[in-house]
């Protein structure tokens, strides 16, 4: 059977640099969908937004 493969996205670079300057602990607390998330979503679910209201500011 043929695997269905989707097109691979690139993450914004600014992106994957906020990420990388996290703090380990926060990095743990984050799922699979919650990266996915800050790496390629516009709007982000309230529950990332909890875990990283301290690192940033609202518009």
């Amino acid at each position: 059977m043929e695997e269905q493969k989707s097109p691979k996205r690139k993450p914004d670079p600014l992106r994957i640099k906020f990420l990388r300057s996290l703090p380990s602990e926060i990095h743990k607390s984050f799922t699979k969908e919650d990266v996915n998330a800050i790496l390629y979503e516009d709007v982000w679910p309230d529950s990332l937004k909890e875990k990283l209201k301290d690192y940033i500011v609202e518009e």
